[in-house]
């Protein structure tokens, strides 16, 4: 019997609703196709964006959508993405396939994307290529609501009244598709930038967002963080609200990443085990932030993270489409425990996209849509948005096919939402063994329990033709027991618990 401990007097940290963010680049057939058709498409649409994939993004209570991306960001010059669509200009997106981009989503689009999700906008900005002018005009287009030059050119352009700009980035990847840049040179480049990023509106401070390391570059936090610290108030916390990290899973490498249907049971464990890897780079990045931001005022912004595999046979190999199985499943799982786990400290996290790219929610070919196994995940986990992280902990023993790659058979996450309702998030790594869980909840008597499950053999997947393949399901053999609950959690499964 394996046991779970859970002290519900023990509130450790608020979990930002952001953790559960999604990302959306000029990339492959995420904007067009997967989340903008236009307006005169058959496809049915609201303004140009997709009916289907909004309705279903709004069940999944997505809550912050990163965009223009990425490395395309740095390479985006916001005045070609507005005003009349027949007069904006045509470029080639250098970064992904070489495909000529239109700009017909642009500022407009996406804030219109954000009203009918109801989720907050990250815009991120262009350092790499553009200039501290250009930014800056951005963000009074975006958010200045009196007379001004890029204010009474917005309203021109035919939007009265402002946004709200909730997250800027101020870059992106600039030590590599943003500049190739040494860590001293962009800390003193986003110091400069963030300058202009005003807050013209007193109650909507925007957040803003350092580019932060890629995988375990300590150097880089390092010497950001220093260049920013230095000659500064310690009210000003390094002129940052948040350090971004990314970090993708790929269990062939970078050159060869490997398949992401055709896998056995040795690469299913290297995949979990690289993914357990996100926990040591929050560890010990933060560590480096802990220097200089003690209070953790800082957020550690993980926006971009999820597994990225080679692209499907006969596809577009710039547009990184791939498929989606119950191993992406797990992989959800694990990172979204994570971050829960070190909320204190991981105040945003950005799947990498939403739609027709990498570990996407959604996948689109024309008039249909399906929903992927990571987007039950999502669905399952989105009680923990805003709740508060209880004091737990699982016993685990150490399985896998390989030594090298060894992991935990299980990984968890508690929280209490604002209603008292306790949400037990669980994922059990093994492929072939089930596993009888005795939950203690201290203190606390239970009343009622209801469960859902995501659980299929790690190949299973969902196609246009069978959709359903992979989806959440009641699970039912869990009980109450004198101090807590008892249940037993299947093998490859992701297991959502509400306790009251």
């Amino acid at each position: 019997m394996t046991k779970l401990v859970i002290n519900p007097k023990v509130k450790k940290s608020k979990i930002h609703k952001e953790i559960y963010g999604h990302f959306s680049e000029h990339l492959g057939r995420c904007i067009y196709e997967g989340l903008y058709v236009g307006e005169d498409s058959p496809i049915p649409n609201v303004n140009g964006m997709r009916t289907d994939v909004v309705e279903a993004l709004k069940e999944m209570k997505i809550p912050v959508l990163r965009w223009p991306g990425g490395c395309f960001a740095d390479e985006y010059h916001w005045k070609d993405g507005i005003g009349p669509k027949e007069s904006r200009k045509k470029i080639i997106n250098t970064h992904w396939g070489g495909v000529v981009e239109d700009n017909s989503f642009g500022t407009h689009e996406f804030f219109e994307l954000c009203r009918q999700l109801g989720c907050e906008a990250y815009v991120n900005g262009n350092v790499g290529s553009g200039t501290v002018q250009e930014m800056s005009e951005w963000v009074e287009y975006m958010t200045f609501d009196g007379v001004s030059p890029m204010a009474d050119l917005r309203k021109e352009n035919g939007h009265e009244e402002s946004w709200d700009v909730a997250f800027f980035g101020v870059g992106n990847e600039n030590w590599g598709c943003g500049g190739n840049m040494t860590p001293e040179y962009y800390g003193n480049e986003y110091r400069r930038y963030q300058t202009y990023v005003r807050d013209y509106k007193a109650d909507k401070k925007i957040y803003k967002i350092a580019c932060g390391a890629n995988v375990d570059d300590y150097e880089w936090t390092e010497g950001v963080m220093h260049t920013c610290f230095r000659h500064s108030q310690p009210f000003q916390h390094g002129f940052m609200d948040g350090l971004s990290l990314h970090y993708y899973t790929h269990p062939e490498g970078w050159d060869i990443k490997g398949s992401a249907t055709d896998f056995d049971d040795k690469v299913w464990y290297k995949t979990l085990s690289k993914t357990l890897y996100m926990e040591e780079l929050i560890n010990r990045h933060g560590a480096i932030m802990d220097k200089y931001d003690p209070e953790k005022k800082i957020g550690m912004i993980v926006d971009e993270w999820g597994t990225w595999f080679t692209v499907e046979p006969g596809t577009n190999p710039g547009f990184l489409y791939q498929q989606n199985t119950m191993r992406d499943a797990l992989v959800a799982g694990i990172n979204l425990n994570i971050f829960n786990k070190h909320s204190d400290r991981v105040h945003m996290a950005n799947l990498a996209q939403l739609v027709n790219v990498l570990q996407s929610v959604i996948l689109t070919e024309g008039e249909k849509m399906l929903l992927t196994p990571t987007y039950h995940v999502f669905h399952m986990y989105k009680y923990h948005q805003d709740a508060d992280l209880l004091e737990s902990r699982i016993d685990t023993k150490t399985i896998g096919a390989e030594a090298e790659y060894q992991v935990p058979n299980l990984t968890e996450s508690v929280s209490v939402d604002a209603e008292g309702v306790m949400h037990i998030t669980i994922t059990n790594l093994s492929l072939d063994e089930d596993y009888d869980v005795d939950a203690l909840i201290l203190e606390k008597p239970v009343t009622e329990v209801r469960g859902e499950i995501l659980a299929e053999e790690m190949h299973a997947m969902n196609t246009f033709e069978e959709p359903e393949t992979v989806k959440v399901k009641e699970f039912r053999d869990v009980k109450i027991t004198d101090k807590g609950i008892a249940f037993t959690i299947p093998a490859c499964s992701v297991l959502h618990l509400a306790v009251k």
